[in-house]
């Protein structure tokens, strides 16, 4: 399952695993107050719901067949963002830790490369800016 919430994913229980998982690997992706050399005081996360949606479950759906698991979610929050506040969490089961690990780490890499979710920093000196968006300007 893959979905974007404006909700706290701290507040969000983790699921059990199956009885025939041997490791389950939790990534939780959180706001940092640095990047780049700049302070940051917070992220403000936007998404094309119903694409994001649509993509992120795709990339949930590989991962089942690129990878000897048994079963991959993902949660990725919108809105604004406090340091320290998780942005996103994926939960990959598998027999053995390897390939939990491997499946968690390409999940990452493809939710943040490929589904439609968009991150703005604000900085301490007042200015912002979208990360990784080609040809937005910072204001401020």
């Amino acid at each position: 399952m893959f979905c974007i919430t404006s909700f706290p994913i701290e507040e969000l229980p983790v699921a059990k695993p199956e009885c025939a998982a041997g490791a389950t690997v939790v990534f939780e992706g959180t706001v940092r107050d640095q990047n780049e050399g700049r302070t940051v005081e917070s992220l403000e996360y936007e998404a094309l719901e119903s694409l994001a949606t649509k993509e992120g479950q795709r990339i949930l759906d590989e991962s089942l067949q690129r990878f000897p698991i048994l079963g991959a979610t993902c949660v990725h929050r919108v809105g604004h963002l406090s340091v320290g506040e998780v942005a996103i969490r994926v939960v990959v089961t598998a027999p053995h830790r390897r390939e939990a690990f491997d499946a968690c780490q390409w999940v990452v890499d493809e939710v943040k490369s490929r589904v439609p979710i968009w991150k703005k920093e604000h900085y301490a000196d007042g200015s912002s800016g979208w990360i990784g968006a080609k040809g937005l300007t910072v204001d401020g």
